[in-house]
């Protein structure tokens, strides 16, 4: 065994982190294998128990529960024809509006979100579906990807979201009030992206016009009423189904995980789109997905374990707090903190690696820990959307037509980025968009 201080090991341990992420080696393995070298270094093989521990932990965390259930509520889901009837009514109803069929994407994304919990499926359902008819209306490329990609990673904010879940289970709060608290922010974000479409399509008409009126007369009043009446109806019911029988009480976020995948297989026999070939593909992505999700916790619990074992959570608090500054400007370097880092690793890890040193932190400032936690949710948005390594980025170009490349999407995802900023002003200046509904609703 090597004495270590700890000032050492925190430097150690996060050079390693960083070299390794730089050779390009998987996130999970880089945790877990500087876990065992410095575990092993500083404790020798008593080390191995502790991880034993920590790792059973992960597996005995019912609420975890939730998150394969979630997955494959959303996996069924995309099978279910939902958002395509969804997305034809929005952008006729839109459609009138310049920059109507980019509104529409908007919309319906935060409604599908709020039907899957993971921004893969609402990407790639929205590149798909969106990204084509803008591009035939003759929509600027940058506009039309950069409303798909933010408009699609809102999935990772809006209930029920995996990231809450995980945050949730990290930080000890009730995966409840995490929903309720996100709902707010969630819908400020959609909010600012449609209100941005508006303003960039008013100053440049051209950027995104809006449907021919032979188009728009192609459906009466009445039928286009009821076509968005009849796309509403089942999503409104995933969603009441999930969040109402938390809401009230009715079921635990695991529960409700559970009503909402019975729920999300009803809707995809109700549409007639049903298949066992698609029922083996929802249950092999669900799969992978989460075992994806669980190996990277299981790394990051290892490596958080060591790191506050040897002291190196008291060392950085200790220096932040001791830099003599104030609440609100520590608050601003642990939020920049976490933008670098989402530009280099994906949430699972952000998560895991600040959560342990920024919630001692943040409740040594004062700040409630609610309000704190959907805070960093908020500002992880930018993780899918900053390169090199945004996944909203990569989910669209794998989808996206020939014609519309990498850089068009980078540039197109930078005005949305900076709206996200502006979304995390607007919960810091008003924090009871955050603390309000989840004391209203979560008892």
């Amino acid at each position: 065994m090597v004495n270590l201080s700890p000032e050492v090991l925190a430097l150690l341990m996060f050079s390693g982190l960083v070299i390794g992420l730089l050779l390009g080696h998987p996130l999970a393995f880089v945790l877990g294998g500087l876990a065992v070298i410095f575990g092993f270094i500083g404790w020798g093989p008593e080390c191995y128990g502790m991880f034993m521990n920590r790792i059973y932990g992960i597996m005995d965390s019912y609420i975890l529960v939730a998150i394969p259930l979630f997955i494959f509520m959303a996996q069924i889901l995309d099978q279910s024809g939902v958002a395509e009837g969804l997305f034809d009514a929005m952008r006729y109803l839109f459609g009138p509006i310049k920059g109507g069929i980019a509104i529409a994407v908007v919309v319906v994304s935060t409604l599908f979100g709020a039907c899957t919990g993971i921004i893969g499926a609402s990407v790639v359902t929205m590149g798909l579906l969106g990204l084509p008819v803008m591009l035939k209306y003759g929509y600027d490329k940058k506009l039309s990807s950069g409303c798909v990609c933010a408009g699609g990673s809102l999935g990772i904010l809006i209930p029920p979201s995996i990231m809450l879940i995980v945050m949730g289970n990290q930080a000890s709060l009730s995966v409840g009030k995490l929903f309720a608290g996100a709902i707010i922010p969630g819908l400020i974000l959609s909010s600012l992206y449609i209100a941005y479409i508006l303003i960039r399509c008013y100053v440049k008409p051209q950027t995104a016009p809006a449907l021919s009126a032979e188009e728009r007369a192609a459906l009466s009043a009445k039928q286009l009423t009821l076509m968005v009446l009849k796309s509403l109806v089942p999503p409104m019911i995933l969603i009441l189904g999930v969040l109402g029988s938390i809401f009230t009480g009715i079921a635990t976020p695991t529960e409700a995980s559970a009503v909402g995948a019975f729920l999300a297989f009803l809707l995809t026999l109700s549409y007639g789109r049903f298949t066992w070939k698609g029922l083996y593909s929802a249950v092999l992505q669900t799969t992978k997905v989460t075992s994806m999700v669980i190996i990277i916790l299981v790394g990051a619990t290892c490596f958080t374990g060591v790191f506050l074992g040897f002291g190196g959570g008291d060392v950085i608090e200790e220096y932040i707090l001791g830099l003599g500054l104030g609440r609100w400007s520590i608050f601003i370097i642990m939020m920049i903190v976490c933008f670098i880092l989402g530009m280099f690793i994906d949430w699972i890890g952000i998560v895991m690696i600040t959560f342990p040193i920024f919630l001692p932190i943040a409740t040594n400032l004062g700040f409630d820990k609610l309000w704190f936690v959907v805070a960093i949710a908020v500002m992880l948005q930018d993780s899918f959307l900053t390169p090199p390594f945004g996944y909203a980025l990569f989910y669209l170009k794998g989808v996206a037509p020939p014609e519309v490349s990498i850089g068009d999407i980078y540039w197109g995802a930078i005005p949305f980025w900076i709206l996200m900023e502006v979304g995390l002003i607007i919960i810091v200046i008003f924090p009871e968009t955050i603390t309000w509904l989840p004391s209203v609703l979560v008892k």
